[in-house]
């Protein structure tokens, strides 16, 4: 190789050397400019298609499924605050329901002092009652809300994993998954 540049650098100068060497180079591994031009362009024109058709549309798609995760989030979020607005909305019922019973007993114990002890009896045993329903009414009226939570949430975590997994659950999967959330849920 080293005798090919020797040679070509005292025949015709160092250029035309490498211009030789290149060519030998080339002939020897069979490079040709035209196949290599219009292989580069039929490259390009690929390249050009796979962008276009393939490259584009799958992120669009997976943008797409990115902002359904992100609804389904905030929508588990939002369920979220409903439940602890429902518990407040517990609390304060239960708070109002002992402060009416309270005032009733208080109510019950005026009139004990002017009304005799058979009197007295019969208006706290009345008052305990209306405690009584009132607590059973507001635990029936939790219960009713947590079931209906538990529903809906096992509803929104069978929705979220047949979007995010993008296959249709079977009944089975439905209720695995329904029993997980209630079971995260009640934790």
């Amino acid at each position: 190789m080293q005798l090919g540049l020797i040679l070509a650098a005292a025949e015709g100068g160092v250029v035309n050397g490498l211009k030789t060497t290149a060519s030998e180079i080339g002939h020897k591994f069979g490079f040709n400019t035209s196949l290599f031009i219009s292989q580069l362009i039929g490259f390009f024109i690929v390249a050009f298609v796979l962008h276009r058709f393939a490259f584009k549309p799958l992120q669009k798609i997976l943008a797409d499924r990115e902002a359904k995760i992100s609804e389904s989030l905030a929508a588990a979020d939002r369920m979220k605050a409903d439940l602890a607005k429902a518990d407040e909305e517990r609390k304060r019922v239960l708070s109002e329901a002992g402060v009416q019973a309270n005032k009733i007993v208080e109510e019950a114990r005026q009139a004990a002092a002017r009304i005799a002890e058979v009197e007295t009896q019969k208006v706290v045993v009345a008052a305990k009652d209306i405690l009584d329903k009132a607590r059973q009414a507001s635990e029936a009226d939790l219960i009713r809300m947590k079931a209906e939570l538990r529903r809906e949430v096992g509803r929104l975590v069978v929705d979220t994993s047949t979007k995010v997994t993008g296959k249709i659950l079977t009944i089975d999967d439905q209720k695995r998954l329904a029993e997980d959330a209630n079971r995260e849920l009640a934790a």
